[in-house]
């Protein structure tokens, strides 16, 4: 940017100042992140639910603050009708149409659910059930599908961690992990 506004005088005193500011954003957001990890770091539930793929710092301190406490739900099936990751229905006389999904519910946790699948099926390379689950999803229905499918099915497995306090199982076959 210095070497662009070479020789203008009143753009090099702009672009100078437009770096410190730049600078001092930058500072603010790495402390903001320290904190952000260290308070993830001290929950024993966002470390247990970043042990899922795809789940990190954001996305496990999100859940935690939604889901608050896990025996208020009855049933971990109920998380994916809770943040709307389930289909609208529009009925009236004979027409049924299944559409996207219904977006009822918290929007920061559904797209940070979203993100977290999206993260499992495109950057993760660790094998899962789960994953392996949602590829099949998307060879048949498509990607978009299958991550809004598996953003609704781990937030089901993710309540069932906390619920049970376990950590993540890839595999079926193994035996949960007791923190």
């Amino acid at each position: 940017m210095r070497v662009l506004v070479e020789g203008h005088s009143t753009l090099e005193a702009l672009a100078a100042a437009l770096l410190k500011v730049r600078d001092v954003l930058s500072a603010e957001l790495r402390g903001l992140e320290r904190r952000v990890r260290s308070m993830a770091r001290t929950d024993e539930r966002t470390r247990r639910l970043m042990t899922t793929p795809g789940v990190g710092v954001v996305v496990a301190l999100t859940y935690v603050a939604a889901v608050d406490d896990p025996e208020r739900f009855r049933s971990s099936r109920d998380l994916g009708p809770y943040f709307g990751l389930t289909p609208g229905k529009y009925q009236s006389g004979e027409k049924d149409v299944t559409g996207r999904i219904s977006k009822i519910g918290d929007a920061g946790v559904r797209t940070a659910l979203y993100e977290a699948a999206n993260s499992m099926l495109t950057r993760s390379r660790k094998s899962s059930d789960l994953r392996s689950w949602a590829l099949a999803v998307a060879r048949r229905a498509g990607m978009r599908k299958a991550k809004v499918a598996l953003a609704r099915k781990l937030a089901v497995v993710m309540h069932r961690m906390l619920r049970d306090q376990t950590n993540f199982v890839a595999h079926r076959s193994a035996p949960a992990m007791a923190a």
